[in-house]
């Protein structure tokens, strides 16, 4: 296994320590073991800093000409891939995942290396953007560090770094715009581009049937529109889903815990524990001692963010909890489950399959084993249970659930539910029974579950807070064959609901 590469100076010994455990925490979803996860993630980060320092330096030759280049983070989780890819390549293949080998051999793969003009549009738009720029986009959104940590890392002003980012993003959607235009596509797709963005930049647009039956089938118009809807809360996994590939959503709901536990690590008064300790002379470290830390900053942030969904620190050591969710070039409606010895911790362990999705990304997943079965008399206790890391939820006294039918076509329909409480709620799960046995595909603003016609629907991040007699509200694209009625037994954190 060869040597992680030098520090070249104090900046870049900066950046070691920031970016060693995002690729480590890649490298351990693609492998089959902790062992096989740091020689990927060495292999890979010797090779992506190389990269790296080359564009770099081919920046500073070109007297700051504009060039096309990633952030350094999300560079160094395409070498990831490169290396994954080069491993299966040379016969090294049983060292990964099995799906992502899969992936690997597919043609969603191939997109990544293919012609750049039929590349995801989330990759194309990001590094079509300014250095600067897509570093904030990327930190904010995908890293989900805390917008003073990300102001303090780049050098921004923290009173005016939620601004810049509003900016940033709106530039990232004209990005994706142009490129989405730019890219090869048939008459049909041609015709609802400009309804598209029409759609996309209203917070409140309805979207017309015959533009979400198109979005549920075309997998580049979906990309696309999950890119351009920057309302939603779906930006963070198109951009991870169009930039990393296979796991994308996996390493979204990673860096999310990771961070978690980095603020929760910190001392008394710190913001962020990772930050050097300015004055000291702490940033001059040795090679040795500052890769130790941040390998031992990795361990304690994988070893929580690989514990299961509502799970305790436990079950890690009796399974291996470091699947993706989904990515983003297979569609596939059914979640995946996690590795468990008993079936009693089936339920609390299994992950959820999709992460704060808009309605019209389909995620693409590799392909799935058959869950196991959810066991029999589970307690309400499970269905109460909120996020990983979110406080429990208040019991409510009272709800009624809205289920509106949007839209619908011979094979599939979209909805929205709304849901008012009686009281306040720090993180809720919903939950209903399909009559027809329908199938829930793609959710925004609420992550999903679902078992045989059982369906638990549970907060994202930015709304699982909701008022005394306020509204939670959500919506799904599904699939239907002979029927497709309201379903019913809606019950807000295990308590029934009234529908209507």
């Amino acid at each position: 296994m060869p040597d992680l590469p030098t520090p070249q100076d104090d900046t870049e010994a900066a950046l070691f320590s920031e970016c060693w455990d995002a690729v480590l925490s890649y490298a351990d979803l693609c492998t089959s073991g902790s062992l096989t996860a740091q020689q990927l993630a060495t292999e890979a980060f010797t090779l992506g800093m190389r990269e790296v320092r080359a564009a770099a330096h081919t920046h500073v030759r070109g007297a700051g000409r504009r060039t096309a280049r990633l952030p350094t983070i999300p560079a160094l989780l395409t070498a990831v891939r490169t290396t994954a890819a080069a491993w299966e390549a040379d016969g090294q293949g049983h060292r990964l995942d099995p799906d992502l080998r899969l992936w690997l051999n597919s043609e969603a793969a191939a997109r990544f290396s293919g012609p750049p003009l039929g590349r995801p549009v989330a990759l194309r738009g990001l590094r079509d953007m300014q250095e600067a720029d897509a570093a904030l986009l990327w930190l904010a959104e995908v890293e989900a560090l805390p917008l003073p940590t990300v102001a303090r890392r780049l050098g921004l002003e923290p009173a005016t770094v939620a601004d810049e980012l509003d900016q940033v993003r709106t530039l990232f959607r004209d990005r994706c715009h142009r490129a989405h235009l730019d890219s090869p596509m048939d008459a049909q797709c041609r015709s609802y581009a400009r309804l598209l963005d029409a759609v996309t930049r209203s917070a409140v647009a309805d979207t017309p049937g015959d533009l979400s039956r198109h979005l549920a089938t075309c997998v580049r118009c979906a990309e696309a529109a999950a890119c351009l809807r920057l309302h939603g809360g779906g930006l963070p996994a198109a951009l991870a889903g169009g930039v990393i590939g296979w796991g994308g959503l996996a390493y979204l709901e990673r860096r999310r815990r990771a961070t978690e536990v980095r603020l929760g690590a910190g001392r008394p008064g710190t913001a962020d524990p990772a930050e050097p300790d300015e004055g000291t002379g702490r940033n001059r470290v040795l090679r040795g001692g500052l890769i130790a830390a941040a390998v031992l900053l990795s361990a304690l942030a994988l070893g929580v963010s690989m514990m299961p969904f509502g799970g305790s620190g436990d079950d890690t050591a009796a399974q291996d909890d470091r699947q993706p969710v989904a990515d983003p070039d297979l569609s596939s409606t059914a979640p995946r489950p996690t590795r468990s010895s008993s079936a009693t911790r089936s339920s609390s362990a299994t992950r959820s399959s999709s992460a704060t999705r808009s309605p019209s990304a389909p995620q693409d997943t590799p392909r799935r084993k058959k869950p196991d079965p959810e066991p029999q008399g589970t307690s309400s206790a499970t269905h109460r249970s909120g996020p990983a890391g979110a406080p429990a939820a208040t019991p409510t006294a009272g709800c009624r659930v809205a289920y509106e039918l949007d839209s619908q076509w011979p094979d599939g329909f979209q909805a929205t539910v709304s849901v008012t409480t009686d009281r306040a709620l720090s993180g809720w799960q919903l939950s209903w029974t399909f009559r027809d046995g329908q199938q829930v595909g793609q959710m925004w603003d609420a992550t999903v579950r679902q078992n045989g016609p059982r369906v638990t629907a549970t907060a994202a991040d930015y709304n699982r807070t909701v008022a005394a007699h306020g509204t939670l509200s959500f919506g799904f694209l599904g699939t239907w064959t002979d029927a497709n009625r309201t379903p019913g037994s809606f019950a807000l954190n295990g308590e029934p609901c009234t529908v209507g």
